[in-house]
């Protein structure tokens, strides 16, 4: 690290595939041989490259680079959770057809949607039955009814929130 911090471009090379090796190596014994191993590799290397100035050859490099290489293992796992947690991968998907198309209304009592939407003032009903019904725009409505665009994805929100209150009577109150 000390020759690649004075310019030498074939120990900096160097350095970088000795890291490669040791960093899988690390990640590996600490989580296994996981799909995602070779982003902590490239995360580690790419700090190592952006703080390589930060080191101070006076001290042990090891200490120095297996911190890098934790913090960026430790960052990698924190995003795989996330992504894991809301994301379904396309090996996990059901095939397309299997279940069959079902129809939208099979589960909705049409009776009590109806009468719900009537209970709404009339300018929410006017505006959820345009954007759910009629498939129009905010922008649509908002022209047609002169109000702003976030006073329609308001006022829409507000007839939500009042269509789900009296559908689900009240148990679901935000």
């Amino acid at each position: 690290m000390r020759l690649a911090q004075e310019g030498d471009q074939v120990a900096y090379a160097s350095l970088l595939v000795q890291l490669t090796s040791a960093t899988r190596q690390f990640a590996n014994r600490r989580v296994g041989a996981v799909p995602w191993v070779d982003d902590i590799v490239q995360e580690t290397l790419l700090t190592v490259h952006n703080a390589r100035q930060t080191y101070d050859a006076r001290r042990p490099f090891a200490p120095w680079f297996y911190a890098i290489a934790f913090n960026r293992m430790v960052d990698v796992i924190r995003r795989e959770r996330r992504v894991g947690s809301r994301e379904i991968g396309a090996d996990e998907l059901p095939e397309q057809g299997t279940a069959g198309p079902r129809p939208a209304h099979q589960d909705v009592d049409t009776e009590a949607v109806r009468a719900a939407l009537a209970a709404l003032p009339a300018r929410q009903r006017d505006i959820i039955e345009s954007l759910k019904f009629r498939d129009q725009s905010v922008r649509e409505i908002s022209a047609r009814t002169g109000m702003s665009e976030s006073a329609v994805k308001v006022a829409a929100h507000r007839g939500y929130r009042i269509l789900k209150r009296v559908l689900l009577g009240g148990k679901h109150e935000d």
